[in-house]
């Protein structure tokens, strides 16, 4: 099994529109936030998707650049790249989805490259349930840990395939409002023990501003989000998410509940600068030491001294 994480998931343009500006036609997909979030960690990535003709040679510089091998990108001669065209209200967590073209994503069957049949972690990113089990059934042996991620609209309109899915992986990540309705539960924690009862032994369920909290069958672990000052564009911020937290685990080669622990706040740092610029523009321009200070800062709002803890006062 070779050290590699295999991210699997879609390649597009965005044109995006929020309170703060309007852009059109700018570099988005699941797969291409996680890859690049993942990239700053130093570590052997590939992307599996499908791209039109269209899909600007710049675009796939600066993918390639951070050392990701697009050996599994399959291009459409002729076809036109997956794009989605949204608009942000005022509440950031409420968009409208105002056109969605799927051109060469319709009849995308993901062709996994020889070299990458073993990776140590698989990252099904938000897909068709029906093109994650494809990509899933290509492994030459089962990966180390398989991550999914999913949404509202593969649980409401193929239930039965998300669910064959899920009983395959490790990891489930999701947001609060997605995992209540894959539940049917009342409670975060309540939906967190049923979906390890489908298979995933981990659960990460993303609350946006409010932080993420991990699960399995003894522990919960909860990070709170970064405190971002100016919020300009949402689009991505969960795969930057996933892509961090993955890219952090395969760097240390080590998937105990403790080291997800510290994956979570990786994540929620890199998440974090995904929001202050529009589609993946932030993500393009970081550096160690602005990571860094937004760990530390992280570490110190949840830090306090223990010492200071008297039971007697109760």
């Amino acid at each position: 099994m070779s050290n590699k994480l295999l991210v699997v998931g879609t390649m597009a343009y965005d044109s995006i529109e929020t309170p703060y500006g309007k852009v059109e036609n700018i570099l988005g997909g699941a797969a291409t936030y996680i890859g690049l979030a993942a990239s700053n960690f130093g570590i052997n990535i590939g992307i599996v998707s499908v791209i039109g003709e269209d899909f600007n040679s710049e675009h796939i510089e600066l993918i390639t650049e951070r050392k990701i091998d697009l050996s599994g990108v399959e291009e459409i001669k002729g076809g036109k790249t997956f794009f989605w065209k949204g608009r942000y209200q005022e509440n950031l967590n409420i968009r409208d989805t105002l056109e969605t073209k799927l051109n060469v994503l319709e009849n995308f069957v993901p062709k996994v490259p020889l070299n990458w049949k073993t990776p140590r972690i698989l990252l099904l990113g938000n897909l068709h349930p029906e093109v994650q089990l494809s990509a899933l059934n290509q492994m030459n042996e089962r990966p180390e840990l398989i991550i999914l991620d999913s949404m509202n609209f593969w649980i409401d309109s193929f239930r039965e395939k998300l669910n064959k899915v899920i009983s395959k992986v490790d990891v489930l990540c999701l947001n609060d409002e997605e995992a209540l309705q894959l539940t049917k539960q009342k409670t975060l924690i309540d939906a967190a023990k049923e979906i390890q009862k489908y298979g995933p032994k981990f659960v990460i369920i993303k609350k946006g501003e409010h932080g993420a909290m991990l699960f399995n069958k003894e522990n919960i672990f909860l990070t709170p989000a970064f405190p971002v000052k100016s919020v300009k564009d949402p689009t991505g911020a969960g795969d930057c998410f996933v892509g961090s937290f993955a890219g952090y685990l395969m760097r240390i080669n080590k998937f105990s509940f403790e080291e997800m622990k510290i994956g979570l706040i990786y994540a929620s740092a890199l998440a974090s600068f995904s929001v202050e610029e529009f589609g993946t523009q932030a993500l393009q321009s970081l550096s160690k030491n602005k990571i860094y200070n937004r760990i530390k800062y992280l570490k110190d709002l949840t830090s306090f001294d223990s010492k200071l803890i008297n039971f007697n006062i109760l």
